[in-house]
Formats: C-alpha cells, sequence, structure tokens
C-alpha cells in the first residue's frame, strides 16, 4: 500500500461518517417535525380529497353528498398523483406514510445539491451543501404537511443537476446534443415541477435561455436551427404533459386552461375581485392573509384585525367597518358588497399610487423573504409581542435571524461563484447555470411582487439555490472534482 493510498483511506472513511451523519440528522430533523409539527389541513385536504375521488371514481374533483364526485380545476394534477400513488401503497388516506415518503424524498433534495455542489466546487462544498441542506429547518419543515412544497424543491434540484450534466457532456460531445440523457431529464423535471405548481412555468422560462445560450456560443454547426434543438425539444417535453390536463378542461369545463386559475375558482364561482384590491391596497404581513384574506368569503372577519394603514382618514375607517358589518352578517360576498370595497380600493389608490403600485408589493415581497418560517409550527402570528409569549417570540426571532443567515450566505456565495468564473474557471463555475439560477430568484420575485396575500412558503423555492450559492463559499479546488 502507498502512502498516498494509507492517507486518502481514513479520509475517504471520514467523509463517508459525515454523509452518514448528515443524512441521520437531517432525518432526525424531519421525524421530529412529523411527529410534533404535522399539519394535515387546508391545502392538504383539498389533495386528498381530489386524489380519492380520481381512485375511487376516476373523477378529478370533490366529495359531494350523495352525489358523484364535482369536478374541479383549481389544482394541477401533480400533487394529487403523487397522493393516490400513496394511498395506493401505504394505505388510504396514511397522511404519515405519505409524510415519511416527502423526508425521504427531500434528502434525496439534499444529496442532489451537494452533488451539484461537490461537482462545481469540490469535496469540501459538498459536504457543505449537504450539511446546510439536511439541517435547513424551513424545507425540513414542509415534509410534515401533505403538500407540493417538497416535491417542488426536488424538481428544482433535479432540473439544474441536469442542466449542468448537459452542460458538461455537450462542451465534450457537442455533435450528441439530442441523445444527451440528461436533456431529458432536465425536461421531466421541468414538467412535473408545473404539475405541481403553475408558477414552476417561470422555472423552465429561466432554464431554457441557459440551454440555448450555451448551444449558440459552440463552434458553428450547419445552421441556427440545429443548435437551438435542444432548447426546442426541452421546451415541447416541458409543455406535452399539460395536453392532456387541457382538453380534459375544455371537455369538462368548455374553457381553455392549461395550467390552474390565479384565484383557485373553477368556471362559474364568484372571485371577490373588489374585495382583493382592496386588501392589496393596506396588506403586508402573513398575519392578515390568515385573520383577513383566507376568512373572507366564509368566515368572520373583524375590524380590529385589521392594521390602522387601511385606514387613510376617519371616514375610510367608517365606511370599512360599514362594509365588514354588513359582509359579517352573512360571512359570504355579493355583487353590491365588492363593488363597495372596488370604490374604497380606488379612492385609496388614487391618494397614493406609489403605494399600491411600488411600496406594498416590495414589502409583501420582503415579508414572505425575511419573516420567521414559523408558519408550520405552534407559534403566535404576532411573534413580535414578546411579553405574550416570550419563548415563542425568542423562537421566532431564532428562525428569522437563520433564515437572514442562509440569504446573506447565499448572496456572499453567489459573489465567489462570479469571482471563481472571472479567474478563468470557466467550466468549473458554469456562469450560465449561476445565471439561470438568479434568473429563478428574479423571476419568481417579480411574480410574488404581483399577489395579494403574503406567505412565506412561496420563497421556500429559493433554497436550493441558496444552498448550492453557500457551497461555493466552500471552495478550494481549482478543478471539477465530483464527490
Amino acid at each position: 500500500m502507498t502512502s498516498e493510498e494509507s492517507i486518502s483511506r481514513p479520509r475517504r472513511r471520514l467523509q463517508s461518517l459525515s454523509i452518514a451523519a448528515a443524512l441521520t440528522a437531517g432525518l432526525l430533523l424531519r421525524l421530529w417535525f412529523i411527529l410534533h409539527a404535522a399539519r394535515i389541513a387546508g391545502d392538504t385536504l383539498i389533495y386528498g380529497d381530489i386524489a380519492l375521488n380520481w381512485l375511487d371514481h376516476g373523477i378529478y374533483g370533490f366529495t359531494q353528498t350523495a352525489a358523484p364526485p364535482l369536478p374541479t380545476l383549481i389544482r394541477l394534477p401533480g400533487y394529487p398523483a403523487f397522493l393516490a400513488l400513496c394511498f395506493t401503497v401505504f394505505g388510504r388516506e396514511h397522511y404519515t406514510a405519505v409524510m415519511i415518503a416527502q423526508a425521504f424524498i427531500d434528502l434525496a433534495t439534499c444529496l442532489i445539491l451537494a452533488v451539484l455542489a461537490g461537482r462545481l466546487f469540490g469535496r469540501r462544498a459538498f459536504h457543505a451543501a449537504l450539511w446546510f441542506g439536511a439541517l435547513c429547518p424551513f424545507t425540513a419543515s414542509y415534509v410534515a404537511a401533505p403538500l407540493a412544497e417538497t416535491l417542488t424543491l426536488t424538481c428544482i434540484a433535479v432540473a439544474f443537476y441536469a442542466l449542468h450534466r448537459w452542460q458538461h457532456l455537450y462542451r465534450t460531445q457537442p455533435q450528441a446534443a439530442l441523445s444527451n440523457r440528461w436533456l431529458y431529464l432536465l425536461a421531466a423535471s421541468l414538467a412535473y415541477a408545473i404539475l405541481l405548481r403553475p408558477e414552476q412555468g417561470l422555472l423552465a422560462v429561466a432554464i431554457l435561455p441557459a440551454i440555448l445560450w450555451t448551444t449558440l456560443r459552440s463552434k458553428p454547426t450547419p445552421s441556427l436551427l440545429h443548435r437551438a434543438a435542444p432548447a426546442l425539444l426541452v421546451a415541447v417535453l416541458t409543455l406535452l404533459p399539460l395536453a392532456p390536463w387541457t382538453l380534459r378542461n375544455w371537455h369538462t369545463f368548455h374553457v381553455l386552461q392549461p395550467l390552474a386559475p390565479r384565484y383557485a375558482t373553477d368556471p362559474g364561482e364568484i372571485v371577490p375581485l373588489g374585495f382583493q384590491r382592496w386588501y392589496r391596497s393596506w396588506a403586508i404581513e402573513f398575519t392578515s392573509t390568515e385573520d383577513v384574506y383566507w376568512n373572507y368569503d366564509g368566515a368572520l372577519v373583524q375590524l380590529s384585525d385589521i392594521p390602522t394603514r387601511a385606514f387613510d382618514n376617519n371616514a375610510q375607517l367608517l365606511a370599512t367597518n360599514a362594509l365588514l358589518d354588513e359582509y359579517n352578517q352573512t360571512a359570504r360576498t355579493n355583487p353590491t358588497l365588492d363593488a363597495r370595497f372596488s370604490a374604497l380600493a380606488s379612492e385609496r389608490i388614487h391618494a397614493d399610487p406609489l403605494r399600491y403600485y411600488l411600496a406594498l408589493p416590495v414589502a409583501r415581497l420582503l415579508n414572505m423573504a425575511l419573516r420567521p418560517r414559523t408558519e408550520m409550527l405552534p407559534i403566535a402570528l404576532e411573534w413580535w409581542k414578546f411579553r405574550e409569549h416570550p419563548a415563542q417570540s425568542i423562537l421566532a426571532a431564532s428562525f428569522g435571524a437563520l433564515n437572514l443567515a442562509y440569504f446573506i450566505l447565499a448572496g456572499l456565495g453567489l459573489r465567489r461563484w462570479s469571482r471563481l468564473t472571472r479567474n478563468g474557471l470557466r467550466w468549473n463555475g458554469y456562469p450560465t447555470l449561476a445565471k439561470a439560477m438568479i434568473a429563478t430568484i428574479a423571476l419568481r420575485s417579480a411574480l410574488l411582487m404581483t399577489l395579494d396575500n403574503s406567505e412565506p412558503r412561496y420563497t421556500l423555492e429559493f433554497f436550493p439555490i441558496f444552498i448550492v450559492a453557500i457551497a461555493a463559499l466552500f471552495t478550494t479546488q481549482r478543478t471539477t472534482e465530483a464527490p
């Protein structure tokens, strides 16, 4: 045995122990969330009802009393299909098994991100990414809720990993661009991401230019169409699974709906656009989402739950109080009530359009990004009231600090990644990959500023990118080395 082998063997053993420790710690963290913070309510039950009716009746819809299921299109079929598979394998409505499956899927996501980081930045980066991913409580907590978030994060990780592998093979074998297997894995991940959540089409919008840029910068080939073929192929394969869904919606509802409606309503249902416009004229905090936005048109809304910034003057306060009093008599909206909310919104927008179109959207985005991510824990929504619940407030503040640390470290990591690229590590750093990741965050942020309601989970999709970016801080190698 050579001295080099005698040194590398203990090192490999230590690295194996580090991987095992990270995955074990990550699994224990996720099991803790499943045991102590599982949430089976709201959207989970909507997804579950659709999955059961799909299995039992072959109808993609909601249960009705003494009647066949009512067809729906308010949710894309990606996650109900996953639940239907889990119910078939593990037992009907066995949500605990679903959550455990999600825990292992999430750990697989951590491994994929770690391998990507290792290929980009070396072994130390691989281990750093694995630990940062495995111990991230924000992504881990969502395995304890049967929702589409965990699978969405996996699709993001797979998409960027497949893009990297495709770029690497294309660099050495450009003639095999269309037969490159990573191209098809990339397309599959993009397609399933959209079937999980409609806004994940932005992931494809960010990645397709990266594919096109890679091929256009290659050595001349017979034609421009030939060089654009990989991007076109991925685009077609990404959109192809939406065709059956679109045809089904046309056949069932006679509407052209290739995704899911913005306001999650079926054809014919009333959308309280006036109320939502008024809500956008003052809403920032996630607290308002739970207390006001989600309660409207089905539950009582109290004036005490609305912050003072919703009133520019005493007249608006009185008008709002009168509207809520009328609404709370039935807890149902109607066209007249909605028109009055819209008129109140118009008054506020006219008084300060900059507030409505810029300041408030930016504030909602910042709230989604930087609010302590404790929405999956039994912690008060108004976490900042230390005197009322000191222990919860301290925990929430700690989560907020940790969340901010991920943002800062990711920013520093992207800066380090950029420096590596400028230093000539072009194919180690893959600048197009970094730009696609940044574009994903930028596009998603722009979309989130158009939403009515603030929800921290909408920025959860940043974290796969953050984990890879943070790993760049741990690079010590100047050549690509797969872990």
